[in-house]
Parts: structure tokens; sequence; C-alpha cells
């Protein structure tokens, strides 16, 4: 289980409100959590990308980013995934570029398909074809990225050029590119067996990032098939590149924790998920053994799963039994969510920072981080 270097921390939020909380609200308190997630050293922040979910409230979270910039100093953030098969690969990389420099090169990245039926139908995409759009609008983002005009894709899923009005004297015809060379670090999602994004990410050294919302033996499979891809590319992974995200609730008690999760925004939000599942693929995604029938994938086995509620000591015990079983990693990201009872989520961010972290690396590294 030892590691040579010290597990960092970050932070996601798809983000998850309730639909009658004002919008306004809900984001004013996400910046506010991100000002308090940097002052208790976070490293990372990321945001999910939906368009048309009423719970799940940030269109666009290079927006978002372009705000919290101003309210923060160092804390890197980055969209995840920019939803790659929804826009068009020349704007995703201009965005991007700009917001870089924006950020003073804070920027990170995550590449994926956007998977909310809703929003597949709004934009015209095919499910079936989201990681196949993604992977060439990759291509083309980072070959915009790293060469000059003129510029040329001609793909199965777009098709463009800037030829013919590149003029070398009044430098038209350019697209920018990132303060980071040769661009922003990219991490892509898995949250499957034998993930296809991630045999793409190791077989091109993008970070794996593991979905909080699979059992840890999919977790462990994740890293196999990203260290599969990787050494069959000739590659060398390494677990420091590996994020993976898990929905942790602390208390002083775990009598608190639990009785809290089980009424407060994050059990909510595995319902409400579980319900959206339910709708079309089924629970397979939270399933450990696939022979499980969806009836028991309810909030108590998600209890012993997916959520990690209790003390500092207890919840210790669970990332330490997960390691056992997946290895270690680079970055453990805490979920949030709606700050329905805000003192008692102050109260878990500042366990998790001052007291879980330093416990989880003595524990894994021999030193508190």
């Amino acid at each position: 289980m030892s590691s040579s270097q010290p597990i960092k921390y970050g932070m996601f939020i798809m983000p998850f409100h309730p639909p009658e909380k004002p919008l306004a609200q809900g984001y004013e308190e996400d910046l506010e959590l991100i000002v308090r997630a940097e002052e208790l050293g976070f490293e990372e922040f990321w945001i999910g990308e939906h368009h048309t979910m009423k719970y799940e409230t940030i269109v666009m979270p290079e927006i978002f980013i372009a705000r919290a910039l101003g309210e923060t100093n160092r804390i890197r953030m980055g969209p995840a995934p920019v939803c790659l098969n929804q826009h068009h690969p020349a704007h995703v990389a201009g965005r991007l570029a700009f917001l870089d420099h924006l950020s003073g090169g804070r920027l990170n990245l995550c590449f994926g398909p956007g998977s909310v039926t809703a929003d597949q139908e709004l934009f015209g995409v095919d499910p079936k074809l989201g990681g196949e759009m993604s992977l060439e609008a990759i291509d083309a983002i980072l070959n915009l990225w790293t060469s000059d005009p003129p510029y040329e894709h001609h793909g199965k899923h777009w098709q463009f050029s800037l030829k013919e009005n590149v003029d070398e004297e009044t430098l038209i015809g350019y697209v920018f590119k990132p303060l980071q060379q040769p661009h922003p670090p990219i991490s892509m999602p898995g949250m499957s067996h034998n993930s296809y994004s991630m045999q793409v990410a190791g077989a091109r050294g993008y970070q794996p990032f593991s979905h909080c919302l699979v059992a840890g033996n999919v977790v462990a499979d994740i890293w196999q098939t990203y260290e599969r891809a990787a050494l069959e590319a000739g590659r060398q992974p390494d677990r420091g590149d590996w994020k993976v995200a898990r929905s942790i609730f602390l208390a002083d008690t775990t009598e608190e924790a639990v009785k809290r999760v089980r009424t407060n925004s994050l059990g909510r939000n595995y319902e409400y998920i579980g319900r959206l599942f339910d709708k079309g693929l089924g629970r397979r995604i939270y399933k450990r053994d696939l022979d499980m029938p969806d009836s028991e994938c309810h909030l108590d086995f998600l209890m012993t799963e997916q959520i990690i509620a209790g003390d500092v000591d207890t919840v210790l015990k669970r990332l330490l039994a997960l390691i056992e079983e997946t290895g270690t990693f680079g970055t453990l990201v805490l979920m949030s969510y709606d700050w329905d009872d805000k003192k008692s989520w102050l109260r878990s961010m500042e366990l998790f920072a001052n007291e879980l972290m330093p416990a989880l690396n003595k524990a894994v590294v021999g030193v508190p981080a």
C-alpha cells in the first residue's frame, strides 16, 4: 500500500442543487465553495457541464472558472468533462486557450462525451457516437494548438478548413495557442470495466479520472485498463497521474455522518441518479457484481461502496480498504453537493482537509501531507 508521494486532494461539483433554489444562489454558493476549498489546501476543482438538467445547473464550466479566477489565487480549475460531442472543435480550442491565458496557467482539462440524453437530443448527436466524436475532436483541437495555418480537418464528424483567408501581413487566420505548452494537462473519465476512454488515455498519456458512481472493483479495473494500454503503447504509467473521485461526508461522530447522508443532498443525489438510470441504462453502473438485481442498488448498498460516511477514523478505514483493492492514486477528488445545511458541509470539508488527508497520507506514505 505504500507510496512515495503524498495523495493530493481536489473537489468536483456537478453541481447538484434543488430546482427550488434560485439559480443565482446556487452559483454564489459554488463560488464560496471554491474559495473555501482553496483556503483548505485543495489542489484542484472540477465543474461538470450540463445543458438541460434543472438539478445540475452549470451549462458552461469555463464561464464559472473565469468568474472564479478573480476570487482565487492558486487552485487549479477545470471542466469535467468538456462535452466534446456537443461542440465544434475549433470553438473549444479557441475558448480553452483563451481561458488558459486568463487563468495564468491554472487550467486543467478533462475531455469526454456528454451523456445526458436531453442534451444529446438538443444538440442532435447520436449517443452511440460519443466516444468516436470525442476522440476526433481531441485530435482536431490538439492539431490547432500545435500547428500554424493553414488548418484543415476532414473527419467523419467534423470538416473545416482555414486557408483561403490566412493573411501573414494583417495576421488574421490564426488560432490562439494555450499558455501551458504544448497544452494544459488533459484527463479522461473512466466509469466501466475495460473502459474505452481509459484505453485511449493510457495509449496517449492523458490522466485517468475514475468516476464517483462506480464500485471499488471497477475503480481498480479502470487503472488496470489504463496501465495495460499505456504499456502496450510503450509508455510507463504513473499512479501519481490517477484521480479518483469519491463521495465522502465527515462529521464528529459516525452516527451523525450516516444520519445526515441519508437525508442530505449527497444521499438524495445518488437516489436521483438511480431514478435517471431506471429510465434508461438501468443501475448497472452502480454494481460491484453485474448479476446483482437493480432493486438491491439502493441507498443501503451505496453506503457500503460509493458513499463513505463517518468520523475521521471510520472514513480512513474505508479509504485504506479501497486503496488495498485499487492500489494508491495521485489525487483523491472529493465530491460536493448542495449546501442544504451549510454548517455541516463546511465541517465535513474542514475535517477532510485538516484531519483525514494528513491521517491518510501518514498511513499510505508514512508522513502527513
